[in-house]
C-alpha cells in the first residue's frame, strides 16, 4: 500500500487561469476532465491536487514515467473522486485498487490517494 498527499494554494491557481486562461487548464487536464469539472479555481486546484498526490503514491512524480494526462479525475454517481490511469501508465503501474479523496477550504485544496499495486 502506498499514499501520497498534496496541497495547493487556491490563490495561485487563480492566478495561474487569469493569466494563461484555457491553456493552463489543457496542461494538466484531459478533456473530459476540462466538460466534467466546475470551473472554479477552488475545484481546478483539487484535480492539480489529486494528481500531484497520485504520482506521489506511485513514487515518479510527474515525468517521463506518468504524465498529467495520464491520470483521469472522474466522479461516481455520489459525486465521490476517483481515478483512471491511461493503459500505457496502468501497464506500468498496475493498480489494483485506489482510493482519492480532495477537499479545499480556507484557500487551500488537498488531496490524499491510497494505491494497492499488483506488485
Amino acid at each position: 500500500m502506498k499514499i501520497g498527499t498534496d496541497i495547493v494554494a487556491i490563490e495561485r491557481i487563480e492566478k495561474a487561469l487569469k493569466k494563461f486562461g484555457t491553456r493552463y487548464t489543457q496542461r494538466f487536464l484531459n478533456d473530459s476532465e476540462i466538460a466534467n469539472l466546475s470551473q472554479k479555481p477552488a475545484s481546478i486546484a483539487g484535480y492539480w491536487a489529486a494528481k500531484e498526490a497520485i504520482a506521489k503514491a506511485l513514487g515518479c512524480g510527474i515525468g517521463s514515467e506518468l504524465a498529467f494526462c495520464d491520470i483521469e479525475i472522474y466522479k461516481d454517481a455520489k459525486n465521490a473522486p476517483h481515478f483512471r490511469l491511461s493503459p500505457k501508465a496502468q501497464l506500468l503501474h498496475a493498480i489494483q485498487t485506489s482510493s482519492l479523496s480532495i477537499s479545499h477550504d480556507g484557500g487551500f485544496a488537498i488531496a490524499v490517494v491510497v494505491i494497492v499495486q499488483n506488485r
